[in-house]
C-alpha cells in the first residue's frame, strides 16, 4: 500500500477504495494519443487489469502526442509497446494487449467480466459500436474526443443513457487527426479527464461522472459541462455498425467507395452504388442492406437517405477500424 499511500489518504477512498481499484478490470479501445496519458495514470492508480485493443502501429508523426512512445517504438504495434510501458511502470497491473482491432462481432466476449469500458480510439464508428454493446448490459463507458484546440469527455452507460441519446443521427462530416491537426496538451488533457472520471465511477464517488459531459475549448479557454441522466434513447430500431463476421449470405451488400478507392471490398460479391447514386438506387426487397465506406461517414448519409424512403433494415461498416 505504500505507492498509493497519497491516494489512499483520500477518506473517500481509504484501503477498501484501493482495494475495489485493484480488483477492477478495464477495457480499453485505443493506445494512442488519449492513452498516453489515460493508460498511466490508470497504471499508477492501481488497477489491476486492463485490456487494451489497438491495431495501428507507431508513427513518427504519433509522437507529438502519443508520448507513451519513443523513437525507438516507431513501427511497433502501439498495443504491445503500451503493454510493455505500463509493465515498467507498475507491473502489479496486468496488461492484456491485443495489436488488433476490435471487432463489433468480438464485444460480446470482450466485455466478459469487465467493470468498465474506455474508448480512447477517437473513432465515432468505434463509439457507437462500444455503447451498443455496453448499454444493454450496464457497464460504464467513458469516452472523450480532440480535434484541433477543442474537446470532449462523457461518461455514458452503466445506468445513465447511451451515446446515441446524446448523438441519435450519425455526423455529417468528421475529421480526424490525420485532416485536420491536434494539439498534444489539449489531447492529454482530455485523457486525464478521462481517467479520473473512470476512477470515480470505480470507487463510486459521488457526484458519478456518469451522465455528464464536459466540452474544453482551449481556444476560447472555456470549459463547460452539463449532465443529460435525462436523456432518452432513440426510438425505433438503430443502425447498428457491424464487422465482417456478422454478414450473412442474405445480406446486400453496398460498396459505396469506387473501385479506384478500394480495389477489394469487404466481402466478394457487392454492389457498387456511389454516393450519388443512393436517392435512385432501389434496395431489393426482404435483405437487410450493409452500407460499406472507408469511416462509416458516407454510409451513414446513406442509410439516413434509405431510412427516410422506409428502408428499415440497415447496417453499415467502416471498412477503416476493421
Amino acid at each position: 500500500m505504500e505507492r498509493y499511500q497519497r491516494q489512499t489518504m483520500l477518506p473517500e477512498i481509504g484501503e477498501a477504495g484501493q482495494q475495489r481499484l485493484s480488483r477492477a478490470r478495464i477495457l480499453v479501445v485505443g493506445a494512442g494519443g488519449l492513452s498516453a496519458t489515460l493508460l498511466p495514470l490508470l497504471a499508477g492508480a492501481g488497477i489491476g487489469f486492463i485490456r487494451l485493443y489497438d491495431g495501428d502501429r507507431v508513427e513518427l508523426h504519433n509522437l507529438h502526442r502519443q508520448t507513451l512512445f519513443g523513437v525507438e517504438d516507431v513501427g511497433q504495434s502501439k498495443a504491445l509497446c503500451a503493454q510493455r510501458a505500463l509493465a515498467r511502470r507498475n507491473p502489479d497491473c496486468l496488461v492484456e494487449a491485443y495489436p488488433s482491432a476490435l471487432g463489433a462481432s468480438q464485444l460480446p466476449q470482450t466485455l466478459e467480466g469487465i467493470d468498465l469500458v474506455v474508448d480512447a480510439a477517437d473513432n465515432f464508428a468505434i463509439t457507437y459500436q462500444l455503447s451498443d454493446a455496453c448499454y444493454p448490459r450496464g457497464i460504464p463507458l467513458i469516452c472523450a474526443s480532440v480535434l484541433g484546440r477543442k474537446g470532449y469527455v462523457g461518461g455514458f452507460c452503466g445506468g445513465a443513457p447511451g451515446y446515441r441519446a446524446i448523438f441519435p443521427r450519425l455526423p455529417t462530416a468528421a475529421g480526424n487527426c490525420n485532416t485536420a491537426g491536434v494539439m498534444g496538451p489539449a489531447v492529454a488533457t482530455l485523457g486525464a479527464m478521462q481517467a479520473q472520471m473512470a476512477l470515480s465511477v470505480l470507487l463510486n464517488l459521488m457526484p458519478s461522472p456518469l451522465g455528464c459531459m464536459i466540452q474544453c475549448d482551449f481556444v476560447e479557454w472555456h470549459i463547460r459541462r452539463f449532465r443529460f441522466d435525462d436523456a432518452q434513447e432513440p426510438e425505433g430500431p438503430v443502425m447498428p455498425f457491424i464487422d465482417r463476421c456478422m454478414l450473412t449470405e442474405e445480406d446486400c451488400i453496398v460498396e459505396l467507395r469506387s473501385p479506384e478507392e478500394a480495389p477489394v471490398s469487404v466481402a466478394g460479391q457487392v454492389e457498387r452504388v456511389l454516393p450519388e447514386q443512393i436517392a435512385s438506387w432501389q434496395p431489393p426487397a426482404h435483405q437487410r442492406v450493409v452500407l460499406v465506406c472507408a469511416s462509416g461517414l458516407r454510409a451513414a448519409q446513406a442509410a439516413e437517405l434509405l431510412a427516410a424512403r422506409g428502408i428499415t433494415r440497415l447496417a453499415l461498416m467502416a471498412a477503416n477500424t476493421l
